[in-house]
């Protein structure tokens, strides 16, 4: 079983290329929407709370976990991957989404000026940066955080048109400077991603985060066979949250793109 972690709907956006692409395992998705949004919260608390995430879905069976979130990635997967896993969970491992989106721009040898959208979390930690730097010192990173569109996208104002006008308040200065990329390090960006490349223009690439980290994923499983991830034919599609938000259930359908049978809500603190 794989278990996939945010703090809210936005990794949905990723599960659902998982179950596109990989279809025939089980799935286990956690969202914290009852602390959401961790962009805005310090990072001593977002490594805090993914702790909590990693104990709750390894206790139900999760060989492997996904943060998709880019705020519990940059703030805090590094650390529990040296630190925390080995001791408590020694052959275990935690995978995020910012490797395989810094991969796949570096990859392309056009691209030499690239933006980053983000919440004020994963911007302040400047990992895209250093990580695009690392493997492409010669690129010119842009960074800006865009804090109110994971509280915008969570109440389901995807088509209201105060968003369309934040998005283009915030996306301004990167269209300006002629950005040839864009990362939406925030995995629930891509429910506007239509808007997000109207505003940006053919000649800037934005990626699907969804699509990049679910190949990164199936590579990932075919080089590490040890985790005994099998394939299923009847795969099971587990889904858990921390508060019973009226909209979670019906939101998460619309982002998924299919129907959710059940939402079991737990109190992670309980967890412990």
């Amino acid at each position: 079983m794989i278990g996939v972690f945010d703090s809210g709907l936005g990794g949905l956006s990723i599960l659902k290329h998982f179950l596109s692409d990989l279809p025939e395992y089980d799935y286990i998705y956690l969202g914290d929407n009852a602390r959401v949004p961790y962009g805005n919260k310090s990072s001593e608390l977002i490594y805090h709370y993914s702790c909590q995430a990693v104990d709750f879905l390894f206790s139900q069976g999760a060989k492997l976990i996904i943060f998709a979130c880019n705020s519990a990635s940059s703030q805090a997967l590094r650390k529990i991957q040296t630190e925390y896993l080995p001791v408590k969970y020694p052959g275990k491992n935690v995978l995020g989404v910012i490797v395989p989106l810094v991969e796949k721009v570096v990859s392309d040898p056009k691209i030499s000026k690239v933006g980053v959208i983000g919440t004020r979390a994963t911007i302040n930690s400047h990992i895209y940066r250093e990580e695009l730097l690392e493997l492409k010192p010669d690129l010119e990173v842009l960074e800006k955080a865009t804090p109110l569109l994971v509280p915008l996208i969570e109440e389901n104002w995807l088509k209201r048109p105060e968003t369309r006008k934040i998005l283009k308040y915030y996306l301004r200065e990167l269209k300006m400077k002629e950005v040839q990329a864009l990362i939406l390090a925030c995995t629930h960006y891509p429910f506007l991603l239509k808007e997000i490349r109207q505003i940006m223009g053919k000649s800037c690439k934005v990626y699907n985060p969804g699509e990049v980290v679910a190949f990164s994923l199936k590579d990932y499983l075919s080089r590490h066979s040890e985790l005994d991830i099998k394939l299923v034919k009847k795969p099971q599609r587990k889904f858990f949250a921390t508060d019973k938000a009226s909209n979670f259930k019906q939101l998460g359908e619309k982002f998924l793109g299919e129907k959710i049978e059940d939402i079991n809500y737990i109190n992670l603190n309980d967890k412990l």
